[in-house]
């Protein structure tokens, strides 16, 4: 279970809110961001989110060490840290 967000835009997206920081997403995109941010919660340990492979869940280096994403498309990743209790810190992020 996702313990907490990095930022609002996230858990608007997250809780299905339609906010100005959510509507100028494209549908698409932010369909798939649902579709990954309810796996994220669903997740008990991080193995999970390999699968599909799709995900291409990393685990990030430099100033990002700790982190790990999963991509939502080829622009987009959900970038986390994960915790004994889950993923934390959860962010939706435009990764270009």
């Amino acid at each position: 279970m996702i313990k907490y967000f990095a930022d609002k835009r996230t858990q608007d997206l997250f809780h299905g809110r339609s906010t100005r920081r959510t509507r100028s997403l494209d549908p698409r995109v932010k369909r798939s961001a649902v579709r990954k941010l309810d796996m994220l919660n669903a997740a008990h340990e991080l193995t999970e989110l390999r699968s599909p492979p799709g995900n291409r869940l990393e685990a990030l280096r430099r100033d990002l060490a700790g982190r790990h994403s999963i991509r939502v498309n080829d622009q987009w990743r959900i970038v986390f840290a994960w915790t004994p209790g889950g993923p934390a810190e959860v962010h939706f992020v435009d990764y270009h």
